[in-house]
């Protein structure tokens, strides 16, 4: 299991405090044993969760021509016809994945083609479950048309503990799917926008693993 580069400046940090933390337990209190095991266990724990919530596990993609893959680890939990105002300006089934901090962060592309469209969005940072936060919390909006002309958007959306969400596409760039697209810093949820005439293969409370599960067929 690899660590992923985004967590590189997170974990310097905890390692410059952890080592802090420690120098002020044997420096201030030099006989006090519970003190330095504070210190320790401290250490440990940060250090613990910077690794496991940046991890970036080796995994064999599964892929489809037509097939819109998870672009992200998680629990679905809207599925549903909603207005999508932002690009489509029509109706659209979403599906919503929220991701705990105990989730794989990494972003992915969801299927194949063209980056046809992208927006970063500043904004809010209201619970990843709040209906509000695809409309108001700060966020991506990436479409990609696939070549046989359809059109998935979907939207890294910053939670109430994510407060970075960091994206490597712009518009023009070949999509591969299941290649990362991004990662959300701590906490936070992924939407998706199919066709009406999608045909979905998850349900309400289903967990998926991004470039594993296969959210729907088009």
């Amino acid at each position: 299991m690899k660590f992923h580069k985004e967590g590189i400046a997170s974990l310097f940090i905890v390692l410059v405090f952890s080592a802090i933390i420690t120098f002020i337990a044997h420096h201030f209190f030099p006989t006090f044993a519970i003190a330095h095991w504070f210190a320790y266990l401290l250490s440990a724990f940060l250090i613990i969760v910077i690794l496991q919530f940046f991890r970036d596990p080796k995994r064999i993609f599964v892929t489809g021509d037509n097939l819109i893959i998870a672009p992200a680890d998680g629990k679905v939990v809207v599925l549903e016809e909603t207005n999508e105002g932002e690009y489509f300006k029509d109706k659209r089934l979403q599906v919503s994945i929220f991701m705990s901090p105990t989730n794989v962060h990494i972003n992915r592309y969801p299927i194949a083609g063209i980056v046809k469209f992208f927006k970063y969005h500043p904004g809010k940072f209201l619970v990843a479950w709040d209906p509000k936060s695809s409309t108001d919390n700060e966020r991506t909006t990436v479409v990609v048309e696939h070549k046989n002309g359809k059109q998935i958007l979907f939207r890294q959306i910053a939670g109430a503990l994510a407060r970075r969400i960091v994206w490597y596409c712009k518009e023009g760039d070949v999509a591969a799917q299941c290649e990362q697209m991004g990662f959300i810093k701590f906490g936070s949820r992924v939407d998706l926008f199919l066709p009406l005439d999608t045909n979905l293969k998850v349900k309400i409370g289903d967990v998926v693993k991004g470039s594993q599960s296969v959210i729907a067929e088009i």
